[in-house]
């Protein structure tokens, strides 16, 4: 029975009916031992009419082996991993230790999705969780990954936290904190207990606080005569531990280290605990008392305490040396190499001289099994403990380098940057040195700034700069990348007088690494020949490596060969998703997303932006959101979006890593509004620090031609000359389609008389412009035309510009068109409804619908990106009205 409570069970009631309706929901539970945290599952439970409920119960022993939690829950469902998509159920055998996974700690996660989602199609599901702060983190990630992605499946999921232990974070779901019952419900709940004299019962009101287990544990002592003196307090809610140590001490001797087995391997099935316990000379019957005393139960499958708080109780109060005996009996006992896992951490527990080298050595190899399951905490907890076992001074330090690497994979980065510190100081060796500098690096990148974490890299590589030319080129890219996101212009010059030096490293990496440095410091002429054949390399196959495809890629895009960029870069993202690569989709749909949006695909870019900052945000890479912010700030801005652009963009200006390249194209944004809204002066002023310096070699070269027109349009033409030489320098050293096309662009604002027309063709004439850069240039045309009344000229092209801007959604510049427009006289036709509809899909919608147009199900469409298949359906049916049509065949003949 619960007392009490009524806005909690109306939450629940709410959130179970939901779920039967096809709304999946969420919620997290927190509150203090006793507070009612499983009364609440049970009335779920009990709620949960025509739903089968999946419940587990976090096992503290189990907490450092990845994937237990998630193998008990889906160990009844094993027979449908192989009806899932290839990748998960590749990734879900590898996390039942059956298989091998493909590295990426979140494919798990994805692989839950599609398997929950899947078990939903038999009926509604409640998935409950207990004791959550026990669960291990690899299993904690997968689910968290899952029921964020669950949106249109009848599946609902309450998770229930203790708090005061572990730490369980679950940003973007709703949770509850359980208070404690008042004064009333605390009676009505004493009252339902039995009967109680009035001043015992005033007692335990009193001094339960509150708690509901404290007050039925206390009522239930109070009634059995054991009510201390009145100077004397009873076990109140932060003592009930105490409370349950004294009942413990009252046990038999043999009983009492029948618990301390039972406590230090929770959920142990029968049979391992009788082996256990016969090594001590126990038996089964030395459990009875236990149970009579109601503190245990023992079923069919686990010896079970009835209370977290009391299995607490009997290990701690048992002596220390008696603990330690328990955990190593229990690692003798564990002989079947299932449980090889669970061996090498009671073996840890009971290792107490400090140094045990065959215990180490069987931690090493738990740590890699966690591996093989894309368990990389669990494997990052094994290798640290390892190296506390370890004798040998360089067996500690690979070990903690190892942990290091291992923490950083799975987003434990403060941890990561103390462990590969203290496996710096240890080692000898030039390539664990390195290695540990490197982790410090990319962990100084997220929590410090780029420019620090590129001193690092910089620091790191010195071990290794001749010795071994991979690991050099791989922290000196590393470098590189933080140097130009710094706009430091020494840390680059840095990292080019180190890339020289290298000797038998990959050479397109290293020439096109180079090149990349001598184009932010200025010296396109040297540049662009290494960073086009690099990009060339990686476009004919030439290049393997994520880090090498994407700044091949990136490349491309900073030296106007979009029409190569694009597709490789969009390939590459491809291949990432059909490997799973969850980890290093955020970073590779970053230069995809800049890509699409100097090509003027804008929904495509906000699409990738969106899915990306939501991985990021998962997997603990916050740099990275702020990095997609900018982009974000930058596309709401075309859309004319103002109160969105200057939102994201003072999130990007106001972090204080300073991200340099971020922080620049969220000026560009801002600048953007300015020029849109009749404040060319302050676009001018915000656009001369964006094009100025080395953010004016990266992507911001692209804003040129908004600082020209805004110089125009401000009545200062010569501040906007100084620039374009930059962008008539960069034209010429890479020959791009697009940036003579920019560049005559600017030169016709910058013109009078015929001569301004002229060039205005020109520009129109070149082929290979994207649709938004035509459009630009048509907008600028037409209002050119108008000035010199050439009426009928002036609204073609206007009208042209209008309908390119509606069919790539530049919202925000229609109604500068419109103005123009109106002031030639005449109707503006609507645009297209075909146009409209596609401009109307949000990010995710046009992702599932392209995919569906290409033929690919609902179920192949979920794998790809990362939901459930009817969230998929869902999508396509909301797209379907938007789009004009009723049918999935249509889809293909659409231009989407």
């Amino acid at each position: 029975m619960i007392v009490g409570r009524p806005l909690e069970r109306s939450r629940l009631t709410r959130l179970v009916a939901d779920a039967k309706d096809g709304r999946s929901r969420s919620l997290v539970l927190r509150g203090e031992a006793g507070i009612g945290k499983t009364a609440l599952l049970d009335y779920a439970a009990a709620i949960a009419d025509g739903m089968r409920v999946l419940r587990m119960v976090g096992i503290e022993s189990e907490a450092e082996i990845p994937f237990a939690a998630l193998q008990l829950m889906l160990a009844g469902d094993r027979h449908r991993f192989d009806t899932l998509p290839e990748p998960h159920a590749q990734a879900l055998h590898a996390a039942f230790g059956t298989g091998s996974a493909s590295g990426d700690r979140l494919i798990v996660g994805a692989a839950t999705l599609t398997l929950l989602s899947e078990l939903a199609g038999d009926g509604p599901l409640l998935c409950l969780f207990d004791d959550v702060q026990w669960f291990d983190q690899s299993s904690v990630d997968a689910l968290l990954f899952a029921v964020r992605r669950l949106h249109n499946d009848p599946i609902a999921a309450i998770f229930a936290v203790r708090d005061g232990e572990r730490p369980f974070t679950a940003s973007g779901i709703d949770d509850i904190r359980l208070p404690r019952l008042d004064h009333r419900d605390s009676a009505r709940l004493l009252a339902s207990i039995g009967f109680l004299p009035k001043e015992i019962a005033d007692r335990v009101l009193l001094e339960s606080g509150g708690n509901p287990l404290a007050i039925v544990e206390l009522a239930a002592n109070a009634a059995g005569g054991t009510l201390p003196a009145p100077v004397v307090p009873l076990a109140a809610a932060g003592r009930l531990e105490e409370h349950y140590r004294l009942q413990i001490r009252a046990l038999p001797e043999r009983t009492r280290l029948a618990l301390l087995l039972a406590a230090a391997d929770q959920g142990s099935e029968p049979l391992l605990f009788l082996a256990a316990a016969r090594r001590l000379g126990l038996d089964a019957s030395d459990l009875e008392p236990a149970e009579r005393g109601r503190l245990i139960r023992v079923m069919s499958d686990a010896v079970e305490f009835r209370h977290p708080l009391i299995r607490a109780a009997a290990y701690q109060e048992a002596p220390f040396a008696r603990r330690l005996e328990a955990h190593r009996t229990l690692a003798d006992a564990l002989s079947d190499p299932r449980d090889a896992d669970r061996r090498a951490w009671h073996a840890a527990a009971a290792a107490t001289g400090g140094i045990d080298d065959k215990v180490a050595a069987e931690l090493e190899r738990a740590a890699e099994r966690a591996f093989g399951r894309g368990g990389p905490m669990g494997a990052a907890r094994a290798l640290e403990r390892a190296a506390q076992l370890s004798g040998d001074r360089a067996v500690r330090a690979r070990r903690l380098v190892a942990a290091a690497r291992a923490a950083y994979d799975a987003g434990q980065l403060d941890r990561a940057a103390e462990l590969a510190t203290a496996g710096a100081a240890l080692t000898q060796d030039p390539g664990e040195a390195a290695e540990a500098g490197w982790v410090r690096a990319q962990v100084a990148y997220e929590r410090g700034s780029p420019a620090g974490a590129s001193v690092l890299a910089l620091d790191a590589v010195t071990p290794v700069l001749t010795a071994d030319p991979v690991l050099a080129v791989g922290l000196l890219t590393e470098a590189t990348w933080c140097a130009r996101d710094a706009a430091d212009e020494d840390l680059l010059s840095r990292c080019a007088e180190r890339l020289r030096i290298v000797r038998g490293g990959p050479t397109e990496i290293i020439g096109g690494l180079v090149g990349f440095t001598d184009l932010l410091r200025g010296r396109p002429e040297a540049a662009v020949p290494p960073m086009r054949d690099l990009l060339h390399a990686a476009h004919t196959g030439g290049v393997e490596g994520s880090v090498e495809r994407l700044t091949a890629g990136f490349m491309g895009v900073l030296i106007g060969a979009d029409d190569i960029a694009v597709p490789l870069l969009d390939g590459h993202v491809a291949t990432l998703r059909d490997q799973g690569a969850l980890g290093w989709l955020p970073y590779a749909q970053e230069p995809l997303a800049l890509a699409l949006l100097v090509t003027g695909r804008f929904q495509d870019a906000a699409a990738n932006v969106a899915e990306a900052m939501s991985l990021a945000a998962e997997l603990g890479q916050d740099l990275q959101v702020v990095v997609l912010t900018a982009i974000s700030a930058w596309l709401a801005a075309v859309r004319g979006e103002v109160a969105a652009t200057r939102r994201q963009a003072d999130l990007v200006l106001d972090d204080p890593r300073h991200h340099a390249m971020a922080a620049a194209q969220a000026r560009w944004a801002l600048a953007l509004i300015d020029l849109m809204h009749g404040d060319p002066a302050a676009a001018l002023d915000r656009l001369d620090d964006v094009c100025g310096g080395m953010c004016g070699w990266d992507v911001t070269i692209r804003a040129i031609p908004d600082l020209v027109e805004a110089g125009v349009r401000a009545g200062d033409p010569e501040r906007a000359r100084r620039h374009l030489t930059r962008l008539a320098t960069w034209a010429e050293q890479t020959r791009s389609p697009v940036a003579t096309a920019l560049v005559l662009r600017c030169e016709a604002l910058l013109s009078d008389g015929p001569e301004a027309g002229q060039r205005f063709e020109a520009s129109l004439g070149v082929k290979g412009c994207g649709p938004y850069d035509r459009a630009r240039t048509r907008m600028a045309y037409g209002e050119w035309l108008r000035r010199n009344r050439r009426r009928s000229s002036a609204r073609t092209e206007l009208l042209e510009a209008l309908a390119a801007f509606e069919r790539i959604a530049a919202h925000g510049w229609r109604q500068r068109v419109r103005t123009e427009l109106d002031a030639l006289g005449g109707a503006v036709p609507d645009p297209p409804a075909a146009v409209g509809g596609v401009a109307r899909l949000t990010p995710q919608e046009l992702q599932v619908v392209r995919h569906a147009a290409l033929g690919l199900s609902n179920r192949e469409i979920a794998a790809r990106l990362f939901l459930s298949p009817r969230t998929v359906g869902h999508h396509l049916y909301r797209a379907y009205p938007k789009l004009g049509i009723s049918r999935r065949a249509e889809l293909s003949q659409l231009d989407l």
